[in-house]
């Protein structure tokens, strides 16, 4: 009997609230600031890449047929005119040579272009050392269109305007650009027991990480606008409001805390009774078990779980996703890369396992010793943490997200 592929519950939960959620708007966004913005619309080559026949490198261009009717090598040339970048090709008469430097046009009538290194440069000849049998037609050239032709598309939309893609943006693209309006977020930390940073604090009491926590992340995302970070106490009126009067300024919320099953857990409630439709609540995974996602109006609501452990997986695992299906990045979801653990215990879940590592000096990737979701130590100190499936151990290849 044929074997069936076990489907992934989170990617399915995932894809079920994405469904719900509703692109944000486009807007108008000079060129030269749209780092890290997203594309609306695609972006076509208004011309050939290269434009026209360039060098390769240094050297010099000529015809091939010229080097090769005369000695196998040792053939002296006359130097026609020199050929730099920036400037309309020369002309090249017969049995004479360009010099040419990397980047410049090729002279229309030369077919090859040999390097510096294969010469002896005089003033106003160049000997060429280099067997005539060795070389090619079209030899260090890099011919029109090559890279891509006018009318092609360079750029698909839903393209995030990363430093390598500017640099093909400010080839192809115009003085403005339709981008995706940057996705705005708010954070929503429950808790009758969360105090501030550096607040003086009872033992009953802890300092809330899971709002800084998730500020950092999300000002790390350029598409992503953070309009808002605050403390609800645990009430469902105080949940109910919070919830109301920041959906009229986001496209998605992100609570902590309050999701479980806990007499003081409102968020579920709030959302309901606010209208929403809860998609998903409580997932087979370790940590973040109690998550929810639900939508509202096309917006996103996201309760994580209070603990910090639980808080920085399920933000970059369900989260980020998400939050790439508001800001209309294609594809949604990243590829993730898969790592081979260099130790690894027999230690298996029936849920998925989310499990911080490290990458130690030698670049292997180690297990961080971790107390829980609570254990804010272990978490600073891990790079990352792996994917490990539903009943699996071992050493991987495990899927790897690093911070």
């Amino acid at each position: 009997m044929q074997t069936l592929p076990q489907i992934d519950p989170v990617a399915t939960a995932i894809a079920k609230l994405a469904e719900r959620l509703s692109y944000v708007d486009v807007e108008q966004c000079l060129t030269e600031r749209a780092s890290g913005r997203v594309l609306a619309e695609p972006i076509i080559a208004d011309r050939d890449s290269p434009p026209i026949d360039v060098s390769a490198m240094d050297g010099y261009a000529i015809r091939l047929a010229d080097l090769s009717q005369s000695q196998p090598h040792g053939v002296a040339m006359r130097i026609a005119a020199v050929a730099a970048a920036g400037a309309a090709p020369p002309g090249l008469p017969p049995h004479e040579a360009v010099q040419i430097f990397t980047g410049a046009a090729v002279p229309t009538e030369a077919d090859c272009v040999v390097r510096r290194e294969d010469t002896i440069e005089a003033v106003h000849e160049v000997k060429f050392v280099v067997l005539a049998d060795s070389l090619r037609v079209g030899q260090n050239i890099r011919r029109r269109g090559e890279n891509i032709q006018a009318g092609q598309i360079v750029l698909a939309r839903g393209t995030v305007l990363s430093a390598p893609v500017m640099g093909a943006i400010a080839t192809f693209a115009p003085m403005q650009l339709l981008v995706q309006r940057r996705v705005r977020v708010v954070v929503l930390n429950t808790g009758d027991e969360l105090a501030g940073i550096g607040q003086a604090v009872e033992a009953w009491q802890i300092r809330d990480s899971n709002g800084p926590l998730l500020e950092t992340w999300l000002r790390q995302l350029p598409w992503i606008e953070l309009v808002g970070r605050r403390h609800v106490g645990d009430s469902l009126e105080s949940v109910m409001s919070a919830i109301a009067e920041q959906l009229s300024l986001a496209d998605a919320i992100l609570l902590t805390g309050g999701v479980s099953l806990g007499d003081t857990d409102f968020v579920p409630e709030a959302i309901t009774k606010l209208g929403g439709e809860t998609v998903f609540h409580r997932l087979p995974i370790r940590p973040g078990k109690p998550v929810l996602g639900a939508s509202l109006s096309g917006k996103l609501l996201l309760g994580l779980p209070g603990n910090p452990v639980s808080v920085a997986v399920t933000s970059r695992v369900i989260g980020l996703p998400l939050l790439r299906k508001l800001a209309g990045i294609s594809p949604m979801e990243e590829a993730q890369p898969r790592c081979l653990l260099s130790e690894a215990d027999e230690k298996k879940l029936p849920l998925v396992w989310y499990r911080l590592v490290k990458v130690a000096q030698d670049s292997a990737v180690r297990l961080v010793d971790s107390q829980g979701s609570g254990d804010l130590v272990s978490l600073a100190q891990s790079d990352g943490f792996v994917e490990v499936p539903i009943g699996a151990s071992g050493v991987g290849p495990w899927r790897v997200r690093w911070w």
